[in-house]
């Protein structure tokens, strides 16, 4: 088990925690972490893109001119893609995007991104998250005192409205629940800060 330490709101150690290696210290798949990632863009898509073939522009039915003697090449429409206002081809037309991994996969991606930070001590856990009211300003110290900087995910045990209103006008911090993390939001940030009871709410759900 790896042993990390435990801050407080003011940046100061004040315990430390044991991390399961069957979650915090797996061998890194990179395959299953690009694949949890790419599918997770993937089903966000929304595939509405659209545009016309020369079946579904309007006009062209006449054709420009005769056949031969013209000195013009042969033409049947003035909606073929050659010409300006013609159809395109092989036009996108919406679609779903999305496609399914293994849940088993799922989880050895996710283990395999905590596991990443761990390795690269870029995991921060804080003993607890608490404000008395929603303020940037506070949950800017607490950042400034843990020494997080770049991009940073807050994991949080469930919903937490002051902390989530407090972190939300800073643009690097993003927030989330155990409930709903994602491979791709541990990836995308820098430094990933957990709550203790976060960390043991992982443990509990992946072990």
């Amino acid at each position: 088990m790896a042993s990390v330490s435990v801050y407080d709101m003011k940046g100061k150690e004040v315990g430390t925690i044991e991390l399961a290696d069957s979650v915090f210290g797996v061998e890194i798949n990179e395959h299953l972490v690009h694949m949890a990632v790419v599918q997770q863009l993937a089903n966000n898509r929304q595939g509405t893109q659209k545009a016309k073939t020369r079946s579904e522009v309007s006009g062209g039915g006449r054709k420009p001119w005769r056949q031969k003697g013209t000195g013009h090449g042969r033409q049947r429409s003035i909606r073929a893609p050659q010409w300006t206002g013609g159809g395109v081809v092989f036009a996108p037309v919406p679609r779903d995007y999305s496609f399914k991994i293994n849940r088993k996969e799922k989880r050895a991606a996710l283990k395999s991104a905590l596991s990443d930070k761990v390795a690269n001590t870029k995991l921060i856990v804080v003993d607890k998250l608490e404000f008395e009211e929603a303020k940037t300003k506070a949950f800017a110290d607490m950042l400034k005192a843990l020494k997080v900087e770049g991009k940073s995910l807050v994991v949080l045990p469930e919903v937490d409205e002051n902390v989530i209103r407090s972190a939300r006008n800073i643009p690097s911090v993003q927030t989330t629940q155990v409930s709903t993390l994602s491979v791709y939001d541990v990836v995308n940030n820098g430094t990933l800060v957990v709550t203790k009871d976060a960390a043991l709410k992982i443990q509990e759900v992946y072990a």
